[in-house]
């Protein structure tokens, strides 16, 4: 007989690592979706107020949002996209590195769409933040009326030090975000089962055809409603951008037990308040608290903002150092603000843009009911993208045909861009807002892509190809002077002799007993295998090839990374090792590739790139950096 006994406790360890998994991604995951009933229903029964709310319009509206939960999140992100990873990780960049391997002929497309997702989720990162915030703080107007005229002061208060606080990393707080938010869904589903029995006649909301005839009946009126019933779902990108994070269990186990139930709970709770008191339309959610609760339920509200702001900034922080690690962003300094957490990182140029513009939107905008109507179209348009790009993963990756790859996902991708043709509706209302937060972000993320590839093609010209060189050295008659000690020439091109090898050798007149040829390659994956980290190629007696690879998720340590290659067998005394770097000073051609704007955007990013020995962890005092112009 098997030992059951043994059995047990392992189980027992994988139980309580799932819940607590579970837990944590209630923080972190749903913290988005979960301040939406602050302000969903509000926003989506303004449309219809106007000649007075019928019952058939509070139970449509109720229907569209308990069905686009479903639709949206439980179908397409829950049960589906949750399964479409990159060896674990899942979002935007994570799903366009699997597929530029394989993308052939549409690899520009594929970059493009994988941009502009990345784009909106930065836009997403700058919204969400404030509208939140803001939604909350205005609960204090209720509890306490005096205070109406210091909403945006303290939402400004609450932004400010939440972003201060970011640099000393979240590590601790972090361990309280799970249960404060699983507190704050709790409350939610409570505070609408209180009300649900005011008319029990909203669990009709249930049948979708409420949800039809409301459309089919208001005409344009409900495409205006449905751009304010989407932001019942706004967050859903984070379950598939934390994915590796969590897993996808606990990820589904938190949506069923607890989120989906209780947002559904609370949304039929706030539809059958408003049915018997029809006065409550003005803010449906605070009001469904007895007056003694409602200081305790802004308090509690504010918390969850500002942990679903939380999870947004690391979001964006997550997302940039894996665009940085793909080619689409310049290097930036990223700060550990964990030693046994590698994910916890901090970017403080990223946090400053982030900061600016988050306080530039509660000051332009002044009230969550402003602001909502800028909301939905980075958060739609993110969507749209995700599910194009999907139908190039379940073709390339589980072998569905084009048939059933479009009869699965071209109805969600028709949904998707009705939400965002509702959406469309608010530009002039501020929906502008995201699309230039978008536009922006695309344009320099293109543009970094762009000239770089530019760069790369003008300094091919004048390389010298690697072999022949080192060969020539070899047999030269007159060789430079011989220097004791190892010479590590960090290049992007394995193939020719790094630009700073030659400038040594036609200043210095020197050339090292052992010199390395050093690229650093970043995989498609999350990780690179400890197996498939080096590459070393023997080239002479005094050279050697190394290739290190990094994973996009990784940091590229390359200190770390060369002492486990001494420990491998690559022979060298790291103190008397000179790491030797190309430093580049651009100048704009206008004769070249890109507009003249364009080639002065990229020198401007290329000037505020981190600096090299920084960004790849290399030994500051044994860094010589040699400079060259070029002409781009």
């Amino acid at each position: 007989m098997p030992d059951t006994h043994s059995a047990l406790p392992a189980e027992g360890k994988d139980l309580r690592r799932l819940l607590g998994l579970a837990i944590g991604s209630v923080g972190v995951v749903y913290g988005d979706i979960g301040t939406s009933p602050l302000y969903a229903f509000r926003e989506a029964l303004k449309p219809v107020s106007h000649d007075g709310i019928t019952r058939v319009e509070i139970i449509g509206i109720i229907s569209l949002m308990i069905w686009a939960l479903t639709i949206i999140v439980t179908l397409k992100y829950v049960l589906f996209l949750l399964r479409a990873d990159n060896d674990g990780e899942g979002g935007t960049l994570s799903l366009l590195a699997l597929l530029m391997k394989h993308a052939g002929r549409h690899t520009t497309v594929l970059m493009f769409l994988g941009l502009v997702g990345a784009a909106l989720f930065l836009g997403d990162a700058m919204i969400t933040p404030a509208l939140s915030v803001l939604s909350a703080v205005e609960g204090l107007k209720l509890a306490v009326p005096q205070s109406a005229d210091y909403i945006v002061l303290i939402s400004v208060g609450i932004l400010f030090g939440l972003f201060t606080v970011q640099s000393h990393g979240t590590g601790v707080v972090a361990k309280f975000f799970g249960p404060i938010t699983v507190l704050w869904f709790i409350a939610m589903a409570l505070g609408g089962l209180l009300h649900i029995s005011d008319d029990l006649g909203i669990f009709a909301a249930f049948n979708p055809w409420y949800a039809v005839s409301f459309l089919w009946r208001e005409q344009f009126l409900g495409v205006v409603v449905l751009g304010a019933v989407f932001l019942t779902v706004t967050g859903a990108e984070a379950l598939y951008a934390d994915l590796g994070h969590f897993g996808r269990k606990p990820i589904q186990l938190a949506w069923f037990v607890l989120v989906f139930p209780a947002l559904v709970l609370n949304y039929l709770g706030q539809g059958a308040l408003v049915l018997k008191h029809p006065e409550t339309a003005s803010d449906p959610f605070f009001l469904m608290f007895p007056d003694w609760a409602l200081l305790p339920m802004v308090i509690l509200a504010t918390a969850a903002t500002i942990i679903a702001s939380q999870a947004v900034i690391t979001g964006a922080f997550s997302l940039v150092r894996q665009a940085i690690h793909l080619g689409f962003l310049p290097r930036m300094q990223i700060l550990f603000t964990s030693e046994t957490h590698t994910g916890q990182i901090y970017l403080p140029s990223v946090n400053a843009v982030l900061l600016i513009g988050v306080l530039g939107l509660v000051l332009l905008f002044e009230s969550s009911e402003a602001l909502a109507t800028a909301y939905g179209i980075s958060v739609t348009g993110a969507m749209v993208v995700t599910t194009i790009m999907a139908f190039e993963f379940v073709r390339i990756r589980w072998n569905w045909s084009r048939v059933v790859a479009t009869i699965v996902l071209l109805p969600l991708l028709c949904l998707e861009l009705v939400f965002l043709g509702a959406n469309m509706f608010k530009i002039h209302d501020g929906g502008y807002v995201p699309v230039l937060f978008a536009t922006g972000f695309t344009v320099v993320m293109w543009t970094w892509r762009r000239g770089t590839a530019i760069l790369f093609a003008k300094t091919r010209h004048s390389d010298v190809p690697l072999l022949p060189f080192v060969a020539s050295l070899e047999k030269s008659e007159h060789p430079p002077v011989a220097v004791a000690g190892t010479a590590v020439f960090l290049t992007s091109d394995p193939e020719t002799a790094p630009a700073a090898l030659l400038h040594n050798l036609k200043h210095n007149h020197v050339l090292h007993e052992r010199n390395i040829i050093l690229t650093i390659k970043t995989v498609s994956r999350p990780r690179a295998g400890e197996a498939e980290r080096f590459l070393v190629e023997p080239i002479s007696d005094r050279f050697s090839r190394v290739e290190i690879r990094f994973g996009f998720m990784e940091t590229q340590n390359v200190s770390k990374a060369l002492a486990s290659l001494r420990r491998g067998g690559l022979k060298f005394d790291i103190m008397s090792t000179s790491f030797y770097l190309g430093r580049r000073k651009l100048v704009p051609d206008a004769k070249s590739g890109m507009p003249y704007w364009q080639d002065r955007l990229y020198i401007a990013l290329a000037n505020v790139a981190a600096d090299p020995s920084d960004y790849f962890r290399l030994p500051a005092n044994r860094v010589v950096e040699l400079g060259a112009h070029v002409i781009i």
